[in-house]
């Protein structure tokens, strides 16, 4: 600690999610040791991610391409496909943080990083001031839900929300709920809430992409590989789901034929008992469920002035193009499990050299 009270830290790292504990166990497996040469910072009341805040009915039996963490495999003992994927993520995340000592601090609010004295950076929380070296920006997307403004949507008398608050099915009984999203979140909440609801309609702004057959390495590397490109050039990111379509399975294919996905276009404007489009068209509703997406948590960079005019913060591998010390994990290409882990051992590695360097010129 400093003589202004800051205490000084090598590297710090913000979230732990799945690319938040990559990035600190590939950092503690390069000789650093957690409190002393790195911290890491949640926000979260507990271990878990983004995982422990989503909605019971969404059993890890519904999850898609759930990779474990480096070093420490998640069993098929332990995720029992029938409980909420927020319990077994938990417990998980749980073990592996106890399991490699990485000494999670939370709850913990980073409220902005800057450029701080020495070339060090100032970053600024809820349980006090940090000078490090380096930071691994670990922060994923949920924190910031993605609400789109329509005419009318103040007017509206029902029942407005947000994947992030989705409760599960059980609410929307025997109401009229307009599902406005073509994702997976969107399709999965509208499937459910069919079930139960009086009627159902399912709004997109562009028609649904269903894929159908194998998804592979090469297909998916060239996912990637268009989520990267954005990110390249300085424009927000994009979901690695929104290039790869909706994977078809039995679920999706009885649906369809049920009529459940019958999809309309983006409604012109929201009305007190419903939403209405330019041709005339109405559909009443009681709930509008906006499963919108999400945009990246990254507020607390922008004293640092990273972003670019396209939106975004041009990464190259993890590192910002603007600032070496700075790295971005599961951001863009590497938002996927598999990518958060490849993203959090190369900003070790990279983060790890940066030290070296500095070391030796000191």
């Amino acid at each position: 600690m400093n003589d202004f009270g800051v205490r000084d830290i090598d590297v710090v790292v913000v979230g732990a999610g799945q690319a938040g504990l990559s990035g600190a166990f590939h950092l503690r497996r390069s000789g650093l040791a957690p409190d002393q040469d790195f911290v890491v910072l949640d926000h979260a009341p507990r271990p878990g991610g983004a995982w422990q805040f989503r909605w019971p009915s969404l059993t890890y039996g519904k999850v898609h391409g759930m990779h474990s963490l480096p070093g420490m495999e998640l069993t098929t003992a332990e995720a029992d496909d029938s409980r909420p994927s927020s319990e077994v993520i938990g417990a998980y995340f749980t073990a592996y943080e106890e399991r490699f000592g990485l000494r999670v601090h939370r709850p913990v609010d980073v409220a902005a990083v800057r450029e701080g004295a020495g070339g060090r950076l100032r970053v600024e929380t809820s349980e006090g001031t940090w000078s490090a070296r380096a930071l691994i920006n670990a922060t994923g997307t949920w924190d910031r839900p993605f609400w789109p403004r329509y005419p009318g949507q103040e007017t509206f008398l029902g029942r407005q929300l947000h994947t992030a608050d989705y409760p599960g099915p059980s609410e929307f009984a025997g109401l009229r709920v307009v599902v406005v999203g073509g994702g997976a979140s969107g399709t999965q909440h509208l499937m459910e809430i069919a079930k139960v609801a009086a009627d159902t309609t399912w709004v997109t702004r562009r028609p649904p992409v269903y894929r159908e057959g194998p998804f592979g390495e090469e297909q998916g590397r060239a996912a990637v590989a268009l989520v990267d490109e954005r990110v390249r050039q300085g424009l927000a990111p994009q979901s690695v789901v929104s290039v790869t379509g909706l994977p078809v399975n039995e679920a999706i294919t009885r649906a369809r034929e049920e009529g459940v996905l019958d999809r309309l276009p983006m409604f012109d404007r929201i009305t007190p008992d419903g939403v209405a489009w330019a041709d005339g068209r109405t559909v009443a509703a009681d709930v509008i469920l906006w499963a919108t997406g999400f945009r990246a948590a990254i507020d607390h960079l922008a004293p640092l002035g990273l972003r670019e005019r396209g939106g975004g913060i041009r990464v190259e591998r993890t590192r910002a193009v603007r600032d070496e010390r700075i790295h971005l994990v599961g951001y863009g290409p590497s938002a996927s499990t598999i990518g958060a882990n490849r993203a959090g051992r190369a900003a070790a590695r990279d983060i790890v050299r940066l030290l070296e360097r500095e070391a030796a010129a000191a």
